[in-house]
């Protein structure tokens, strides 16, 4: 009988793409979202009031992972699996390399735990890879979304105000030191080419199968979701 691999579907534009045109060394991953719009409304715009951010899925609806399209995440063995994703604001921001540098550094610590780590990035493939290539990251756990569609579908922040002026951006002030190394090698040309995108905000969200367990949106520039909470969640899932 042929070994399972992982399967892994996210609720993602196919405008998302993986960095190498080759699957991933121990997983597949595909994206077929069913619809871009929820039961009843349509995909939340960039300007549109959202709930203030927590560290749950509880500002999600109870049915959302049927609205995120097709999310089949299974381990080798067949059991529903757990993929932590990291959404990025723009790969030419340097707290991102901030952030990017800190999940690398935990990999092992996820792998070690059975987790698929995944972090997506706004902006072209060019972009990531200067990012993966300069930082380095590992590519074949980076994502690049052009367009923002996975950002817009779940609903993260985006605007002038919540990039420069939140106050949770004031948190990075605290990191300095690991963003000055983070970025020694950084340049300004991972920036999108679209401009639009640096408005961005990110998040965080964890599934395990077709279950939503964990969300967090950041609030501002910087806003990281604390990875020690978010390990736990996928220890003490593993583990119930």
């Amino acid at each position: 009988m042929a070994a399972t691999l992982q399967t892994l579907r996210l609720p993602f534009h196919p405008s998302i793409t993986p960095l190498n045109s080759y699957p991933f060394p121990t997983s597949t991953v595909h994206y077929s979202p069913k619809s871009s719009t929820f039961k009843g409304s349509s995909v939340a715009t960039r300007n549109k009031p959202v709930p203030s951010s927590k560290a749950s899925n509880s500002q999600y609806s109870p049915t959302v992972t049927e609205n995120l399209a097709d999310i089949s995440i299974f381990s080798a063995a067949g059991e529903p699996g757990i993929a932590v994703v990291a959404l990025l604001r723009h790969f030419g921001c340097p707290c991102c390399w901030e952030f990017a540098s800190t999940l690398k550094e935990s990999k092992s610590r996820f792998d070690s735990a059975g987790v698929k780590l995944i972090a997506v990035g706004v902006g072209a493939p060019n972009k990531a890879r200067i990012l993966a290539q300069r930082l380095p990251f590992p590519m074949d756990c980076l994502y690049a979304d052009p367009d923002r569609k996975a950002y817009d579908f779940l609903d993260l922040y985006y605007g002038f105000g919540r990039t420069f002026f939140n106050p949770a951006s004031a948190k990075v002030l605290s990191r300095f030191d690991a963003l000055q190394k983070a970025t020694k090698n950084y340049t300004i040309e991972a920036t999108p080419d679209d401009r639009t995108g640096v408005l961005q905000q990110g998040g965080m969200f964890v599934f395990r199968g077709k279950e939503l367990l964990y969300a967090r949106k950041d609030e501002g520039t910087g806003d990281h979701a604390p990875l020690d909470d978010v390990f736990d969640v996928c220890c003490k899932v593993s583990v119930a």
